[in-house]
């Protein structure tokens, strides 16, 4: 899918040297801190561990078991944080906890907390240190006595240790934490997408059928108070207002097919896109290979994504022809629009591809752009297949319906 993290920037420090810089005293300084940290850390591990495993076979053996893994992932934010600060080590803060607003119930909380994968590494990175800060804490201050010229290497290398543990052991390393941060900026770009959605809905009523039916109800009447005394003058002002209305009515038809088209609820996506491809500025050959129709939301994202990638045909790429392909592989939509017009189009340079880019793969899509200077360009796009449900065919057959089309006309998937 496309990407919607960014990677992390390279985190690792410039080259020992034997003169000491403030990278080297940084890492002086963690060495020598680890060993009151890891102390605390394994004694804060073995005794509320250890005494909450002795009382599990009472009432409160597994709550407070809960609470002291809950104060390991404080230890474990402390920890992260020194290494950010010392070491340069960037990582991603783990995904918290459902809270005390959790409709879950008290064994079901505490079972989340006891499961707590993270948790348990913290409690694991605290026990395992304190050997480990006594080595750092020993060679560093016997060092700065005696092996200081080359201090800085030997430093080098025992924060490579820690770092390497840091992220072995604090990092949200596993997939499903990494799926998450995916999933909460996706939503973000969502919610980001709906809104300038809606504000464009507002914009366009607002300046278009809006303003004309203000207009229309203003000549209106104005023709009525002239109705008797210049029947002539009411007749042209009725007339142009007659005028006004079909503006209005077509303007209003637009936005409603902006927002869903009727066509594409009516016929599906090779109907749609064909409808779409006729508005081309070039001659466009559309191509739709499905054995049956994906579901309602996949279905307006690829029409809406075509829709938008003939539009910049039209506007920028100067092209004399233009093809659009759909179809299915395995459990991905697949689209292609390739046009043979001036190329260079590029979506890092604030196109509206970059949005369009963004917007799928906020639903788990992909969008590859191969456009070299002087064309071809062609634009490949995936979305996750998902069939249409029994639920939206119902909602297909009631559209048709309303819209007049006879109801025996069969619904693939339905």
């Amino acid at each position: 899918m496309t990407a919607s993290i960014t990677a992390p920037a390279d985190d690792r420090p410039p080259p020992a040297r034997f003169a000491f810089d403030r990278h080297t005293w940084k890492e002086i300084a963690h060495l020598l801190g680890n060993l009151p940290v890891a102390l605390l850390g394994f004694v804060y591990g073995t005794v509320t561990i250890t005494t909450s495993a002795g009382l599990a076979v009472t009432v409160v053996g597994l709550p407070l078991l809960a609470l002291a893994l809950m104060g390991a992932r404080l230890l474990g934010r402390a920890e992260r944080a020194r290494a950010r600060a010392l070491l340069g080590v960037r990582i991603d803060e783990p995904s918290p906890l459902p809270g005390r607003g959790s409709d879950d119930g008290l064994i079901v909380t505490v079972w989340s907390r006891l499961k707590d994968p993270v948790a348990w590494r913290t409690v694991l990175y605290s026990v395992i240190r304190l050997p480990w800060g006594v080595v750092t804490f020993t060679v560093m201050t016997v060092g700065l006595f005696v092996l200081w010229p080359v201090l800085p290497f030997i430093a080098r290398g025992l924060s490579n240790a820690d770092r390497a543990m840091v992220r072995g052991l604090l990092s949200p390393s596993d997939e499903l934490e990494r799926r998450i941060a995916e999933l909460e900026s996706d939503r973000g770009i969502v919610v980001d997408t709906a809104a300038a959605d809606l504000r464009r809905i507002e914009r366009d009523l607002h300046d278009g059928a809006q303003a004309r039916l203000v207009a229309l109800a203003m000549g209106l009447g104005l023709a009525k108070e002239k109705l008797l005394e210049d029947p002539d003058a009411a007749a042209a002002m009725v007339d142009e207002a007659h005028g006004e209305v079909k503006l209005a009515l077509q303007e209003l038809r637009d936005l409603a097919r902006g927002i869903h088209p009727a066509v594409l609820t009516d016929r599906g996506l090779d109907a749609a896109l064909s409808a779409v491809a006729s508005r081309c500025t070039a001659p466009v050959t559309v191509t739709v290979d499905l054995d049956e129709r994906p579901a309602a939301a996949i279905e307006g994202i690829a029409y809406f994504t075509v829709s938008e990638l003939l539009q910049n045909v039209s506007k920028h790429a100067h092209a004399t022809r233009a093809s659009v392909d759909v179809w299915r592989s395995h459990d991905r939509l697949m689209l292609q629009v390739i046009d043979n017009g001036k190329g260079g189009a590029d979506t890092t340079a604030g196109s509206g591809l970059a949005g369009l880019a963004e917007r799928l793969g906020a639903v788990d899509g992909l969008f590859a752009l191969d456009s070299p200077p002087g064309g071809p360009t062609t634009v490949t796009a995936e979305l996750p297949w998902r069939a249409l449900e029994a639920r939206d065919a119902d909602g297909v057959r009631e559209a048709r319906h309303a819209h007049g089309v006879r109801p025996s006309l069969p619904v693939p998937g339905a």
